[in-house]
């Protein structure tokens, strides 16, 4: 008797592994992978309100400065200097990066990939570009450093979105669903902030 092949709605019903040699229930990593992106939506919702209501509402950002809310104010010194179409390039660049870059994973996922190796290498380039954002604070840069600065902080965030996906997809346990919707947040902030950067350079 012949078995019937995977339909196409078997990748979303969770009845077809995610990777090779899957040992846990499809449908249980599947459930876990909607909850963290529930999770991160959220979170990028709520930076978007807040950022938004911060800039343009002067009384409010007033008040974040008086009292000196230190979330509030970050995000206004970041946002301030960037109103108009910047913003909104950096938004939709940032956003077909993402969705790219993480059906890309699980793509690579399902034929076997493993990205685990990026880990050490990424955790030294941020070192690298941490170094480097301070040295920038007592010898400041030309417009081509800092372009060629946001171009590699670009790709490195690139990297760690694809680092992330990928041990969500395969190594994050179910309790950690909150640990892994922080991590992809703050790839997907700093990936933003880089190609703002970028944008910010070559006015």
């Amino acid at each position: 008797m012949w078995t019937q092949p995977y339909r196409k709605n078997d990748l979303e019903a969770g009845a077809r592994p995610l990777y090779p040699l899957m040992q846990e229930s499809p449908e249980l990593r599947w459930a876990f992978i909607r909850k963290v992106y529930s999770i991160l939506t959220f979170q990028l919702l709520a930076t978007i309100a807040v950022g938004a209501v911060v800039v343009f509402v002067h009384p409010i950002a007033h008040f974040f400065v008086s009292t000196g809310a230190g979330l509030a104010l970050y995000i206004l010194l970041i946002l301030t200097p960037f109103l108009g179409k910047v913003i909104l390039e950096s938004v939709i660049l940032t956003t077909v990066v993402v969705m790219s870059l993480t059906l890309y994973t699980f793509w690579a996922a399902r034929r076997g990939h493993d990205f685990n190796f990026l880990g050490p290498f990424l955790f030294g380039a941020v070192l690298v570009l941490m170094v480097f954002a301070m040295i920038q604070i007592f010898f400041p840069l030309d417009r081509i450093s800092v372009t060629i600065y946001g171009c590699l902080a670009s790709l490195i965030f690139c990297g760690y979105i694809i680092y992330d996906t990928d041990n969500l997809i395969k190594r994050f346990s179910y309790d950690e669903y909150i640990w892994a919707a922080i991590c992809l947040y703050l790839d997907i902030i700093n990936l933003f902030l880089a190609i703002l950067t970028i944008f910010r350079a070559t006015e």
